[in-house]
């Protein structure tokens, strides 16, 4: 082969999906062994799809991170919804998956029509990914089992723990045997497709979910204003606005003196700096945007 010839190997993009707070980013950043999907106790945590790389011997998996698949009347859901939807089609397989320590046989019923629409839109591959398998015995493990077995074909199902690792082996030598054979979609050292600005954001975001509580979360959105680079003083300097839908809300993530604000601002700052391996100059502002979340104009500045 020509030293110039681009590698052929098993490549292909593959779809994470599934109900909010199944430990899909969770999945995704044990693959990748390091950090691309921010990560919170709180469900619908993830709201755009991000892609990780995950590269091996002769194959490059592409792995699409989706918002949780739900129902709601909120715009802001819908349009998640919509992206995790959206992610189903043009992949070589679907991992579905899902949180067997929450699964309830009181809610079968309503899951069994709301996850088969989901399913009904897929074309392809599709595993089911059962997780947290730490967290359960196997013998309660057999009738979750039937219960998915009855929405789709899947193709095999796998008992994983995210967090662990335990059972990803094997779900990666799946996903490799399913890949045709063509090309890297990105060069080896490049692990997302997201962009330092976008990441950014996100670590902002996480810090504000896990640093607040109640509704503020699910009220905030981040917009990075500004992001300038320093490569002589090896420094990156960003502007963000942390929105919120009520003026009652701007109080609590300030706090008291501002304790809260900074307290967001120096973890998001110390996560940032470790992805861009440089100092950071983080400035942090909080605006309020009435009905942020029902403003199609505005989601379309988040990335909808």
């Amino acid at each position: 082969m020509d030293a110039n010839e681009p590698e052929i190997i098993k490549s292909g993009v593959v779809a994470l999906a599934g109900p909010p707070n199944a430990g899909k980013s969770t999945l995704l950043n044990t693959l990748l062994g390091q950090k691309i999907s921010i990560v919170t106790p709180k469900p619908q945590t993830t709201r755009n799809r991000i892609a990780g790389v995950l590269n091996g011997e002769g194959y490059q998996i592409v792995l699409l991170d989706t918002p949780g698949l739900h129902r709601s009347p909120v715009l802001l859901n819908k349009e998640m919804v919509q992206v995790a939807l959206d992610a189903l089609q043009g992949v070589e397989a679907v991992v579905f998956m899902v949180d067997v320590s929450q699964h309830r046989a009181s809610e079968e019923n309503r899951e069994k029509q709301e996850y088969k629409s989901y399913l009904e839109t897929v074309d392809c591959p599709a595993f089911l990914l059962l997780n947290k398998i730490d967290l359960m015995s196997r013998k309660d493990l057999l009738p979750i089992i039937e219960f998915y077995a009855t929405l789709f074909p899947f193709t095999a199902v796998i008992p994983v723990s995210a967090l662990k690792g335990e059972g990803l082996e094997h779900l990666v030598d799946e996903l490799v045997a399913l890949m045709p054979l063509g090309f890297r979609y990105f060069p080896d050292d490049v692990p997302t497709d997201a962009t330092e600005r976008f990441l950014s954001a996100e670590i902002i975001r996480e810090k504000v979910f896990l640093l607040t509580g109640q509704e503020i979360p699910y009220s905030s959105a981040v917009l990075i204003e500004s992001f300038k680079e320093n490569n002589q003083r090896r420094l990156v300097e960003i502007h963000a606005s942390i929105y919120l839908e009520r003026k009652s809300q701007k109080g609590i993530v300030i706090g008291k003196g501002g304790e809260k604000i900074k307290q967001i601002g120096t973890a998001a700052r110390k996560d940032i700096e470790e992805m861009l391996d440089c100092r950071v100059l983080l400035n942090l502002w909080v605006k309020i945007r009435k009905h942020w979340s029902r403003d199609q104009r505005f989601l379309k500045e988040l990335g909808f």
